[in-house]
């Protein structure tokens, strides 16, 4: 029976009593003792629980410290002073954008003569940014022309807004302007507010 003990004692010392980074520290446990073997595993068993605490904790650390480092990178810091860059370069760009936002109120048509631009009832100015809700076309003028009697609908609406096509029905005409859409078109001689165009459905297009 003693020898048996003493087998076993060997094994256990064998393989758990070994020299390694778990056991340095610890105090030997005294050959043929039952209970030094009993408090050597109790000491190994936390050694290698706080070891892997230990382990946890680092990887934690490491794992923060990672994320920390993603975030403080220099692509984020710069992103936003990219995007700040943007917008304020476009500043520049979309204050006259957002300036020529005004509309003409009433809206006029007018001969060649009539200058274009924003209409209002102190500036009667013949607006030049007609836009049909009917058909969703910009209407376009030509300066000193008049459509010939023959137009019809479907002119238009296969030859919008190419000129060169258009050309074939315009006379010249001193003084008028030929404003067109793709379903609707007018010679215009004098200075004419829109309202009273009752079939015509444009309206301004913003300036």
């Amino acid at each position: 029976m003693a020898k048996d003990l003493d087998e076993l004692l060997d094994e256990v010392e064998s393989k758990f009593c070994r020299p390694d980074p778990l056991r340095l520290g610890m105090v030997e446990r005294p050959r043929g003792c039952v209970g030094g073997i009993l408090s050597n595993d109790r000491n190994q068993a936390e050694a290698k629980e706080n070891l892997r605490s230990t382990e946890t904790f680092a990887k934690e650390d490491d794992l923060d410290s990672l994320i920390s480092e993603i975030f403080e990178e220099p692509n984020f810091d710069k992103k936003p002073f990219k995007l700040k860059s943007k917008s304020s370069g476009n500043t520049s760009v979309r204050a006259p954008i957002q300036g020529l936002g005004k509309s003409c109120s009433p809206v006029y048509l007018g001969g060649s003569t009539a200058p274009c631009g924003i209409g209002t009832n102190t500036s009667q100015r013949a607006c030049d940014h007609l836009r049909c809700v009917a058909c969703d076309f910009w209407v376009v003028s030509y300066d000193d022309f008049m459509w010939d009697k023959s137009c019809d609908y479907l002119f238009f609406r296969n030859n919008m807004p190419e000129f060169h096509k258009l050309r074939t029905k315009l006379v010249k005409k001193k003084g008028a302007r030929a404003y067109a859409c793709q379903c609707s078109w007018r010679t215009i001689e004098e200075l004419t507010d829109l309202q009273t165009e009752h079939q015509l459905r444009w309206v301004c297009g913003k300036h």
